[in-house]
């Protein structure tokens, strides 16, 4: 089937992107290790050129395109446009965590790239084929990212097991989506979303194909019963790394189930809602208890990312607008705040040595009283300690969760967000009430120990002024 100009207009943002990873890939064949900033240089241009490009397009308006399996809406925008800044932040942090390990390869930068492609995708994708396909070229390109360390047998051992484990959970995507389709005929997900309206609520096999494709979305997130990648996977993991599968993806796995579940089976939406909400319930008791024993700070992270992901479910389980909105709410918070804790984990590393024992935040006040003030704010957000972003986000979910008559819900998330409190403010005792074990200064380029403060201090204005996002969040579902 042949394509015109105008088919091919609302997927610019992809084809720029594309264009530019080839570019790139050209390029660092002829540059040397020396000359590597050039390769990271030229992918944050791509970066902005396909921001450019992003912002002119489904400013206010839905436009569907490629026989139906591709979207352009207000939502696929800011979900597109945040993915890439987050993108060009992991790159600016990682730079000097590669350079001092001899890692700073074009690689990185590419499977970088090509993740975001994937991406990209997924938020636009208006087909569960589309989907799937967005889905496999960002988990192949992280499965490559968490192996990008050659000599690390624990990365090798958290690549394998990753692979392993989203090959599975990607074949289960994959069954449910062959079961939905082979009741429904179609894998458009607006012709999906009419025909099962049509055939009601209560037809086993739509009911067993929701359960297949639960378990991809699950693991995608990293939410219990299918969260045991995660722990393994950012320990194991190049900090880097890890702050690119800690951030971004969430993006992605957030339009995963807009796209699926919202859009495409919103007629089995009860069905949904209350496996989200045992999801959500589970992620917070499991994220939040198992997190306080922790003693290497991306575990931490990760049970922590569990125990974050149970209130964007919670969000869902509403199965409101405003419910959603919350839920993108704190979606985009949760990533702006994961990227300052990571970011702050690779200030605190150099060469030869891992800042990734919660020991080593000891005393970081004396070392540096502004990065430490940093860290804090991070970790009051995810509390949910009021100014901060994080209070917001927790409290517009929990709202949201009572409105729709789920109290016991609310009172859940309150409960195990009580509990998930001690880890975070150990790592403020740690900070600022033990002493230096490591008097090192910290080193950093300029630019990121810049764009490092402003993340921080985002998650403060996020709190103290949140109608910007606010209204962006509203008009994503507009």
């Amino acid at each position: 089937m042949a394509f015109s100009i105008q088919d091919i207009n609302p997927a610019m943002a992809e084809v720029v992107l594309a264009l530019g990873i080839c570019v790139v890939l050209l390029v660092d064949l002829f540059v040397s290790d020396r000359w590597r900033d050039v390769t990271y240089l030229l992918s944050m241009a791509v970066l902005a050129l396909t921001a450019w490009v992003a912002g002119d397009i489904g400013a206010d308006v839905q436009t569907v395109t490629f026989s139906g399996s591709f979207v352009v809406d207000p939502l696929a925008r800011i979900l597109k446009l945040f993915a890439m800044a987050v993108v060009a932040t992991v790159f600016l942090y990682s730079r000097g965590y590669l350079k001092d390990r001899d890692l700073h390869k074009g690689e990185y930068y590419l499977l970088g790239l090509f993740g975001l492609l994937g991406i990209m995708v997924m938020i636009s994708a208006y087909s569960f084929l589309t989907m799937y396909l967005g889905m496999e070229l960002l988990s192949l390109s992280l499965y490559a990212l968490v192996a990008f360390d050659r000599e690390s047998p624990v990365g090798a051992e958290a690549a394998i097991k990753y692979f392993v484990l989203g090959a599975i959970a990607s074949g289960a995507l994959l069954y449910g989506m062959s079961l939905i389709y082979g009741m429904t005929g179609t894998l458009q997900i607006t012709e999906i979303a009419a025909a099962l309206r049509q055939a009601g609520p209560d037809q086993v096999i739509t009911l067993i194909g929701l359960a297949f494709i639960l378990v991809g979305i699950a693991f995608k997130f990293g939410a219990v019963p299918f969260q045991m990648w995660l722990p393994d996977v950012y320990q194991g993991a190049p900090t880097c790394v890890t702050l690119f599968i800690g951030t971004a993806p969430k993006l992605a796995a957030f339009a995963l189930v807009v796209r699926v579940l919202v859009e495409g089976m919103g007629s089995v939406a009860l069905s949904w809602e209350a496996m989200l909400s045992v999801m959500a319930i589970l992620s917070l008791g499991i994220g939040n208890v198992v997190a306080i024993v922790q003693t290497n700070i991306k575990r931490m992270l990760a049970y922590s990312a569990i125990g974050h992901v149970g209130f964007i479910f919670l969000g869902f389980s509403t199965g409101t607008r405003a419910g959603l909105e919350a839920s993108l709410f704190y979606t985009i918070v949760y990533v702006i705040m994961a990227a300052a804790a990571f970011g702050i984990t690779i200030l605190m590393s150099r060469k030869g040595f891992e800042s990734d024992q919660l020991d080593d935040f000891k005393g970081l006040n004396q070392r540096s009283p502004w990065f430490a003030l940093m860290m804090m704010l991070v970790m009051f957000s995810m509390i949910g300690f009021p100014p901060m972003a994080g209070f917001y986000a927790k409290w517009w979910v929990l709202a949201e969760v009572i409105n729709a008559g789920h109290i016991g819900l609310a009172i859940t998330g309150i409960v195990f967000s009580v509990i998930g409190a001690f880890y975070y403010l150990r790592i403020v005792k740690l900070m600022y009430f033990d002493d230096a074990v490591d008097s090192t200064k910290l080193v950093a380029p300029a630019d990121m120990r810049f764009v490092l403060s402003l993340n921080g201090l985002v998650i403060l204005a996020l709190g103290v002024f949140p109608d910007g996002l606010i209204a962006i969040c509203n008009r994503a579902f507009g």
